[in-house]
């Protein structure tokens, strides 16, 4: 069983979670998502966390072939800015958890980070901190992306026992 601690304070951001071996297929079905929020079912069920190999969040570089766009990063949406459709450079290896299981994280300030139609697309960057005030982690629960928490590899460290 492996914790999850602030890099700045050392606080326990997770209860003890098991590891998966890989990131869940989870369902995009407009049929399974919350009938109040509109999130899709979480990524990562409670009490586990996976380890994301795929890039995630800022900064984003634009895509090579505009005819065939992807999207701009690993279960979400496709992302057309000013410069093109944009595609996630971002950092590798985020542990990505279910937003339940880091209850105790707070938004940053002013919301921060934070847009998006039903909740904060995930794509601006780091929108949740640890109670010290460190940002640690990315929330994305918007109506129409996923619904996971992916807590930065360099803000954040495990803790076997």
């Amino acid at each position: 069983m492996t914790v999850f601690l602030c890099s700045k304070c050392g606080s326990a951001i997770t209860p003890e979670l098991a590891e998966l071996t890989a990131v869940p297929e989870v369902s995009d079905n407009e049929r399974d998502r919350d009938k109040e929020t509109r999130r899709a079912p979480s990524t990562v069920p409670r009490g586990h966390y996976a380890i994301d190999p795929e890039p995630w969040g800022p900064p984003y570089v634009v895509q090579v072939d505009p005819e065939d766009p992807k999207p701009a990063q690993s279960r979400g949406p496709v992302v057309c800015r000013e410069e093109g459709f944009v595609i996630s450079a971002g950092s590798r290896h985020t542990v990505l958890v279910n937003p339940d299981d880091a209850a105790g994280l707070q938004s940053l300030p002013n919301w921060d980070n934070s847009s998006g139609c039903c909740g904060p697309t995930g794509d601006e960057g780091l929108n949740r901190a640890c109670p010290c005030g460190a940002p640690v982690a990315t929330l994305a629960a918007d109506c129409f992306g996923p619904f996971e928490l992916h807590l930065d590899p360099v803000r954040t460290y495990a803790f076997s026992q």
